[in-house]
């Protein structure tokens, strides 16, 4: 069994242009960029700021989003120049194909998996939390018993947006990036207010001190594995919080706030002229989030003390106005994030479906997933699969369990798409790349050690569940995918010539 057979660039364009699999290019620059700015102004902003400030970064949060969005930076470079050389679907998926072979790529494309549904349905929840806030105290106020898991026993509202998405993204690409773009305005309102109306409320003493000092963890319990980071569980060292330790484990945390950018190279094989196109969305959206996320963590955590701040709090943003006696702005802030995550939701789940769709054309999954629908051109039986299992788990598991999960799964794909743009530099240099990561060598060197040493500061419970998923992942490739891909069937056919 050939673990290591790789699938040619050449080859991975060609399979795009067969009819059966071809998908609509309908995407320009400024339908990416926005895709990538819809998707990565999310929960992360919207939740996540106020449970790090709160619990890990202090007033420094602001440094744990820019060393996050530094990672993500080295990262986009690899990204964009893969993308720009390989324009199908599938991202990182298909540029592991052709650098490292097939069963690299299988476990990076299952990794992809875990990234995108998991995010998705992290994002569901997310939209339930804002939901609950805005209809709170009014006669639609949602039950504790179906509002979320953790007050009663399934959370209703995030399984109703998972279904309403999937049939979005089933009625066509060009149908969700016009639903995004209108959203997108929405959300960036939505942070455009809370930076200038709140940067009145700002009292410098709450900045200080910036870095709070180092703290023992307060969940007492003693160097327990599955509750501390990695890196304190294998060299020993004791559970804390704040400090330069608290603010890189918060950037650990809050990188789940920039997962999506690489979603926009799933996109390739639907863009119009994607080599020039793809870069500028991938490095355009980064860009401009991570400036907006620095300014919104500045003034959130001016406008209210981290000690005072409830990182239980589903919409921290909004809570941060109505301490402040702003309670229309919370509620204006509320409605904008309760609308900015459908579209969040929407994007990683079309992420999912196109890797998926490109795993199925390529033999690795069943081929019916790969089947595009007559009339919109879009995966839809993957689509109807994915939206179904999002609902279940945004209807079923905590938000925290899935973010941690997203944001192992996203640094795990960056490193191998890191070291896999330095090999097909020097494998295939005779491609044509319409863009070159800088220095790639520095720069793919740096985002594997940046993103490893993030991983690092997520628990061990963390990467138990991440070691399982991948040990399903694995069992599956050898049951299925090792006999069945494309290219293993080519072998046996050969073989038997």
């Amino acid at each position: 069994m050939n673990l290591t057979r790789k699938k040619s660039v050449e080859r991975s364009i060609a399979d795009t242009e067969e009819p059966e699999h071809r998908l609509k290019k309908n995407l320009t620059a400024l339908d990416l960029t926005v895709f990538g700015v819809g998707v990565i102004i999310g929960a992360g902003i919207f939740v996540y700021t106020g449970q790090v400030a709160a619990t890990n970064s202090g007033p420094a949060i602001a440094l744990s989003f820019a060393i996050a969005g530094l990672a993500c930076a080295l990262a986009a470079l690899c990204y964009a120049e893969f993308a720009s050389t390989v324009p199908v679907a599938g991202s990182a998926y298909t540029f592991s194909y052709a650098t490292f072979g097939e069963f690299v790529a299988w476990i990076i494309g299952w990794d992809l998996a875990l990234e995108f549904t998991v995010g998705a349905a992290a994002l569901s929840v997310g939209f339930s939390g804002y939901l609950q806030s805005v209809l709170a105290g009014t006669p639609f106020e949602i039950p504790d018993a179906i509002a979320s898991v953790e007050t009663g026993s399934i959370n209703l509202p995030a399984i109703v947006i998972s279904l309403l998405v999937m049939l979005v993204l089933i009625g066509g690409i060009k149908l969700s990036s016009r639903i995004n773009q209108v959203v997108v305005a929405i959300k960036l309102a939505v942070v455009a207010i809370v930076i200038v109306m709140g940067i009145g409320y700002v009292k410098v003493a709450n900045y200080t001190p910036f870095i709070p000092d180092s703290q023992p963890s307060p969940s007492g319990d003693g160097g327990d594995f599955w509750s501390s980071t990695l890196i304190s569980s294998l060299f020993g060292l004791e559970p804390a919080v704040y400090g330069v330790a608290g603010v890189i484990a918060g950037a650990s945390i809050v990188f789940f706030a920039f997962i999506g950018f690489d979603v926009v190279a799933t996109t390739a094989e639907e863009t119009v002229n994607p080599q020039r196109n793809v870069p500028i969305g991938i490095l355009g959206s980064l860009a401009i989030v991570t400036g907006l996320y620095i300014a919104v963590s500045l003034i959130i955590t001016g406008m209210q003390s981290y000690t005072e701040i409830d990182p239980s709090d589903a919409a921290p943003l909004a809570t941060a106005f109505t301490a402040v006696g702003q309670d229309w702005i919370g509620d204006v802030i509320a409605i904008g994030a309760c609308i900015g995550l459908t579209v969040v939701v929407m994007i990683l789940m079309m992420g999912q479906t196109r890797v998926a769709f490109a795993m199925a054309r390529d033999g690795l999954l069943p081929p019916v997933l790969s089947k595009v629908h007559p009339k919109y051109g879009t995966p839809y039986v993957i689509t109807l699969i994915t939206g179904t299992g999002v609902a279940l788990m945004s209807g079923f598991v905590p938000f925290a369990t899935l973010g941690h999960l997203v944001s192992i799964g996203t640094l795990f794909a960056f490193v191998l798409v890191s070291i896999g743009v330095v090999v097909l530099r020097r494998t295939r240099p005779d491609l044509p790349r319409a863009f070159r990561a800088p220095a790639v060598g520095v720069v793919a060197t740096l985002s594997v050690l940046l993103c490893g040493y993030l991983m690092l500061n997520l628990t061990g419970e963390t990467w138990v569940r991440f070691g399982v998923w991948m040990l399903i992942g694995i069992v599956v490739y050898f049951a299925y995918g090792a006999r069945r891909s494309n290219l293993a069937r080519e072998e046996a056919a050969a073989k038997a010539g």
